[in-house]
């Protein structure tokens, strides 16, 4: 048995105390771990470092504790039951972390439990204090054993694996239940906000209630359901556990009392919901072999990340239509926007989406200003392979299978049955799905060829067109803007004086002039540089004409000169085709429905 017990011991500070005690050490010196990383986030965080101190004590007295490296500890050998007393600073907030102060607490359990050696699969126990002159509750799924009203008290689950997927909220906030197909579920609300409580709950309701019919089954795989969520000025994020999910927003990001409509912000946060509750059942249960179990003290690399991150973004915003909260028109409106994502990705070019998925540990977790131009999304272009493979079966037979059949084989063949999948099988349980060959495949999982979504799109009923991007804001579709003749090529934001910029494109006449990520330009054309002399020199001037450009690079003044170039057409606009032949009806009705109900 190993227990933990949790403290909030300085708010002001951001320190948990925890005491982990294990009843039946190793008699030749109990060793001991944190992960390295957390389960849906693959990128080395190294939880250890927020460890500020641990010791250990038998019933014989203070108990000597070697550091093994960065996040092992060995205890000295010793007879009957020892504790481990640590500090743990938490102010991190994110939602794969721990953040802990006076208006709230969070923690996932990769932060704070220490994994013991050789006991990973020996029943845990948690015990929660409720802290001192802080009239705060619990919101967590973690089973419970004997808890108070407001869920102060004991938990047990079954194994470490299972222990750190069940993220804890501590505070004063706000819960919203509602009902999946008879299972209890809830939307936990921390931080100031003033929302439609009963829309949210209504929406996430259909959202909800259309995954779990998705997968074939009448009710989702679990006894209760969180949405665990911290609202914030300017924030969005998500992670999935097993049956619960971590989320941050924006206080905009919720509906208003009293609105109607579904605006684009709020649009936004629903598809944030859908996508990790899509997760409930991919990555979650059907996950790869290589995750069964987790190994988390180092890299765990597999190529398959582009099914269970693609697949899962193609069919969050799928299901805001399915359950009727959009029509079709807005929905094209949000696919357009994927691909306009990849359509501007230069590293699409270089790299392809399974060495994405690989790369993911240093590259894509890792971004920094030259990411567009080196590495390409597997969430991104996963998505747009998952609207392929989805289009390509349902065509290839005759509208009678899709890209859900494959998914529905996954969850009884997989999912259900615990037995992860290899390199292989998703893409091979397509081809199958599909009648036997899905031509594209190869080519689109393993090389940097280019997409060919626009025929396929154009068969069923969908124009396909390309056109300037407008600002930094445009994130494509259908724009009601005018156009630019002109682009630089550089990522520019506000900063005093003038504008920093961010990121360059590579090939663009920003680069072909000299200009790097981290100047900051003061003048275009000897005037003040502001973001409204730039649109005007983009919209105003010709193709072939010239800016003057002086910049500080760190505390040096340099002057250059940008020959601009005629706009680049690589924003997405989706339309349904007026003309559209019975055919190209036919495989859109089977597709989006015509009244927001897909078949």
């Amino acid at each position: 048995m190993v227990h933990y017990n949790v403290r909030i011991e300085n708010p002001h500070a951001h320190h948990f105390g925890v005491s982990c005690t294990i009843s039946e050490p190793d008699p030749a010196g109990q060793q001991l771990s944190l992960p390295a990383w957390i389960p849906g986030s693959y990128m080395i965080r190294d939880f250890a470092r927020n460890i500020l101190w641990l010791k250990a004590e038998s019933e014989a007295g203070p108990l000597e504790i070697e550091k093994l490296d960065k996040q092992q500890w060995r205890c000295a050998p010793c007879e009957g039951p020892i504790t481990l007393h640590y500090r743990i600073y938490a102010w991190d907030q994110s939602v794969r972390s721990a953040h802990l102060d006076q208006t709230h607490c969070f923690f996932n359990g990769t932060s704070l439990f220490l994994s013991v050696t050789g006991q990973e699969q020996t029943p845990h126990q948690v015990t929660l204090n409720a802290p001192d002159q802080l009239a705060w509750r619990v919101a967590t799924t973690l089973p419970a054993t004997e808890v108070d009203a407001e869920g102060w008290g004991s938990y047990h689950c079954e194994s470490y694996d299972a222990l750190i997927d069940y993220p804890v909220e501590m505070g004063s906030f706000e819960r919203i239940d509602f009902s999946v197909c008879g299972i209890p579920h809830a939307l936990i609300l921390s931080g100031h906000q003033d929302a439609d409580h009963q829309r949210l709950a209504a929406d996430l309701t259909r959202i909800c209630e259309q995954h779990s019919h998705f997968f074939g089954d009448d009710t989702p795989p679990v006894e209760q359901y969180l949405f665990l969520t911290t609202v914030v000025g300017e924030g969005y994020g998500g992670l999935e556990h097993r049956d619960s999910c971590v989320l941050i927003c924006s206080r905009e990001d919720l509906p208003h009392k009293g609105e109607t409509e579904i605006s684009d912000h709020y649009l936004q946060f629903l598809g944030l919901c859908s996508h990790e509750y899509f997760h409930l059942w991919n990555i979650k249960r059907i996950k790869p072999a290589l995750f069964t179990p987790y190994q988390l003290q180092s890299e765990s690399y597999t190529r398959q990340l582009w099914a269970y991150e693609g697949i899962t973004s193609y069919f969050d915003d799928l299901a805001l239509l399915e359950c009727g909260l959009i029509e079709p028109d807005r929905y094209l409106q949000l696919l357009g926007q994927t691909l306009t994502r990849l359509q501007r990705s230069l590293g699409k070019n270089i790299q392809s989406v399974t060495d994405s998925s690989l790369d993911a540990w240093s590259k894509f977790y890792k971004q920094d200003e030259n990411a567009n131009n080196a590495i390409v999304s597997y969430y991104v272009k996963g998505a747009a392979i998952a609207l392929m493979i989805d289009l390509s079966i349902r065509q290839q037979t005759q509208h009678q299978a899709s890209l859900q059949q494959v998914m529905q084989q996954l969850w009884q063949q997989h999912g259900k049955s615990g037995v992860g999948t290899e390199e292989e099988t998703i893409e091979n349980l397509c081809r199958e799905t599909a009648g036997g060959e899905l031509s594209f495949l190869q080519s689109a999982l393993y090389s940097t060829e280019p997409l060919l979504i626009e025929p396929l799109l154009q068969q069923f009923g969908i124009d396909w067109q390309l056109r300037p991007t407008t600002s930094n804001k445009d994130k494509g579709g259908i724009s009601e803007e005018s156009l630019p003749q002109c682009w630089l090529g550089a990522s520019l934001k506000a900063a005093e004086g003038g504008l920093e910029v961010l990121r360059i494109t590579d090939s663009s006449p920003a680069q072909q002039a000299g200009i790097s990520a981290g100047d900051r330009i003061i003048a275009l054309d000897q005037l003040q540089a502001t973001e409204g002399s730039v649109k005007s020199a983009l919209y105003n001037r010709a193709p072939g004409s010239t800016l003057q450009i002086h910049l500080f690079r760190r505390d040096e003044l340099l002057e250059m000169v940008v020959t601009l170039q005629a706009a680049p057409a690589d924003s997405v606009v989706l339309q349904q085709i007026a003309s559209a032949d019975d055919n190209q009806l036919q495989a859109r009705l089977q597709w989006l429905g015509e009244d927001g109900t897909t078949t």
